[in-house]
């Protein structure tokens, strides 16, 4: 399994941007995706991420500014962010939680996208 993200780039404070990631590979069943990011010195966090069921949670953030969506028959997760600033500048993430069968039984892993730069400047 791959999750392959593309997107992001250099925009102005107000500006606006949207991330994709595809998943492909041997895929049971695309469970959880969503996106983290990663700003210089700071932790990994979460920005927004939607499970199969159509749940949605968002860091408070960027709540009214970022949207999540997916498109289960493409096995992709996007991130409509608008408004942006420069606080939003980070390394992107996009995670995936996906099911497979194995020998011993179906399992659920954890899988992570190359990361794409959002940087937001003027």
């Amino acid at each position: 399994v791959q999750l392959q993200a593309s997107g992001g780039g250099l925009v102005q404070p107000g500006g606006s941007l949207r991330l994709s990631c595809a998943a492909s590979g041997v895929i049971f069943s695309l469970n959880g995706m969503g996106w983290y990011r990663q700003a210089p010195g700071k932790q990994r966090e979460l920005v927004a991420f939607t499970t199969s069921g159509g749940l949605i949670n968002y860091a408070d953030s960027v709540k009214g500014r970022f949207t999540v969506s997916r498109d289960n028959a493409k096995k992709t997760v996007y991130l409509q962010m608008n408004s942006l600033k420069p606080e939003d500048t980070a390394v992107y993430y996009c995670n995936a939680v996906i099911g497979n069968y194995y020998p011993t039984g179906y399992q659920e892993s954890n899988y992570w996208g190359q990361g794409t730069q959002v940087t937001v400047s003027s």
